[in-house]
């Protein structure tokens, strides 16, 4: 399954629409309670012993939603303690989220991982069925007491926002969003979008890539 031009467009207008609210409810610090790795990262103890903090993989990520791993923004529990972390690249869902290298065409890998020196993000195909098969940031979790078409109003932006609709994420009744965990790739489009403020659907890291 490839990019196509309209997915590319409604993912862009679901996440223009969406993104401009839930920035209005964005704290930036209370953004930071969970981040992952960029696409292709090794198992997390591999990922801190390979990555050699260069900075390339945020240079090349045209949605910039890469960045490098600081005290300052604040290390998540479910991260390994120590300062192993300082300086390795991590994505913060809430503050931006990574479209897959959506709008580039003409591209073979994920940018970022064709931009890794070291091996620590294994190198990706721009293609969705690889995408789908090959990337596992994180895992999406709902929480249905506070999503808002679980109580009584429907949104669904979510859904609408999702690279792969139907598959990982879809449309129940009253556009309740249904999650099929092992097909979610933990890009973070998702909780982006969400207008929920504490969010109602977030991504956590991946637990088959922590030690």
């Amino acid at each position: 399954m490839a990019w196509t031009r309209r997915t590319f467009l409604k993912n862009t207008a679901v996440l223009g629409a969406a993104a401009a609210t839930a920035a209005a409810f964005l704290d930036p610090l209370e953004a930071r309670t969970s981040c992952i790795r960029p696409p292709g990262a090794l198992p997390e103890d591999d990922f801190l012993a390979t990555c050699i903090r260069c900075g390339r993989c945020a240079d090349a990520c045209p949605n910039r939603c890469i960045t490098t791993f600081t005290k300052e923004n604040g290390a998540p529990l479910s991260m390994v303690p120590g300062l192993g972390e300082a300086g390795t690249p991590v994505i913060f869902p809430r503050q931006q989220a990574c479209n897959l290298c959506a709008a580039r065409k003409g591209v073979e890998h994920l940018l970022c991982t064709a931009a890794c020196p070291s091996g620590a993000l294994a190198l990706v195909p721009r293609d969705m069925a690889e995408i789908q098969k090959r990337v596992r940031m994180g895992r999406a979790q709902i929480d249905k007491n506070l999503c808002f078409s679980y109580n009584n109003m429907s949104c669904g932006v979510c859904v609408r926002a999702c690279p792969f609709d139907r598959i990982a994420l879809r449309a129940g009744l009253h556009e309740k969003p249904e999650l099929n965990p092992s097909a979610c790739v933990g890009c973070g489009l998702c909780e982006r979008v969400c207008i929920r403020y504490p969010q109602a659907i977030t991504v956590a890291p991946n637990p088959e890539r922590l030690p």
